[in-house]
């Protein structure tokens, strides 16, 4: 299940999308989430859907790879989808026992786990199709405007990118432990949910060491290469948008329409 997790990994391919600036990736993918949360019909999650099967189309990311990383996240999708499926008042169209299936609740429950499915997808592909410098450069940029309040814009990206970028780290380093311990009679996988959850409790010490000495060795690299934060800093690439980032923003503000106006409908 670790290796499934897609989030904060870089997928190199050289498509198009690889090649966009990290601005107008942050844009699309703020402009896709802004999106998920204000439609509320199948139409409308038909739009999305196209346009982020058109996204990997064109990433020429393999579609089954985009889909593992929903794996480690079935169980609070299921959960999602049952408590909006039969906590909802409406029109009862099914009795379980108990609880009551309403034509509203199934409508909803269907809503909220394609969101999900949608957010999660939608941002992995962000990851995916970008480094963590390209990343780093672009939150930067979006932020500068708040540093004139006292927001300091670089330490923010550089500390949500070094957050993204050690999620595989820290997911190799689990498995590495949970093997060690298995080879040592541990057990991660008979028992009930609170059984397993108990059984994972000898892992965290390790593997909060592991982070804490990773993150300490990152620390005096920087200092020893002299970092010190985004005051008076060059790059040897300046970003700078292109014809294809202004075609791809135009079509995802035009997306944002066609959401908005069957939202108004």
């Amino acid at each position: 299940m670790l290796k499934d997790i897609t989030i904060g990994q870089y997928y190199p391919t050289g498509s198009v999308i690889h090649k966009l600036d990290p601005r107008s990736k942050l844009f699309i993918t703020f402009s896709l989430i802004v999106g998920l949360f204000i439609i509320d019909k199948f139409l409308a999650y038909g739009i999305i859907i196209s346009f982020i099967l058109m996204a990997t189309i064109v990433s020429k990311i393999p579609i089954g790879y985009m889909t593992k990383g929903l794996r480690p996240l079935m169980f609070i999708i299921i959960i999602t989808f049952l408590i909006n499926m039969f906590m909802t008042t409406g029109e009862v169209i099914y009795t379980v026992g108990p609880l009551n299936v309403t034509r509203e609740g199934l409508s909803q429950a269907i809503f909220m786990a394609l969101r999900l499915i949608l957010l999660v997808i939608g941002t992995s592909l962000l990851t995916l199709t970008t480094t963590p410098i390209q990343l780093t450069d672009g939150i930067e940029y979006m932020l500068n405007p708040f540093r004139r309040i006292g927001v300091p814009a670089h330490e923010l990206a550089m500390m949500m990118t070094i957050a993204l970028r050690f999620i595989p780290t820290l997911l190799e380093e689990t498995d590495k432990i949970m093997k060690a311990q298995i080879a040592r009679g541990a057990d991660f996988e008979s028992g009930n949910i609170l059984s397993r959850a108990k059984s994972l409790v000898p892992l965290l010490v390790p593997l909060f060491i592991s982070a804490f000495r990773r993150a300490d060795d990152l620390a005096m690299a920087m200092e020893a290469r002299c970092y010190r934060g985004g005051e008076n800093r060059t790059r040897m690439k300046e970003l700078k948008m292109t014809g294809k980032d202004s075609i791809s923003m135009a079509i995802t503000g035009i997306m944002l329409i066609l959401l908005i106006y069957t939202r108004i409908m």
